[in-house]
């Protein structure tokens, strides 16, 4: 891992099970580099974002899972009118990995598109 190059610019490893999932010192760390990220049992990041309405929201899952697409790295996404809830782990670890720091932060970048 490359501490000084920002998540948003980082690259998605694929998880194959057996890359170690990331201490709660570690996510700690770097939680404060994502934007309104919260960390539900230092085993998966969690996010809602609010819209003015219904195809606002869509439009947003539609960028995430361009992004997601991109990475190879899936999130749970939920979206209702004007609100989308994205909910990110390794599923391979069963917890967290720097991939998923590296998805929140792309996604992230997304919500500066809009």
């Amino acid at each position: 891992m490359n501490e000084e190059i920002p998540l948003s610019q980082r690259v998605c490893e694929p998880c194959h099970g057996q890359t170690a999932s990331l201490s709660p010192d570690q996510i700690d760390s770097w939680l404060p580099q994502l934007n309104g990220w919260q960390c539900q049992d230092h085993h998966h990041l969690v996010r809602v974002f609010e819209f003015k309405d219904f195809v606002s929201a869509l439009e947003h899952v539609n960028l995430v899972s361009k992004v997601a697409e991109e990475l190879g790295h899936h999130p749970n996404i939920s979206f209702t009118w004007g609100r989308v809830e994205i909910c990110i782990w390794t599923h391979a670890v069963d917890g967290l990995t720097e991939a998923d720091f590296v998805l929140a932060a792309k996604i992230d970048c997304c919500e500066k598109e809009n």
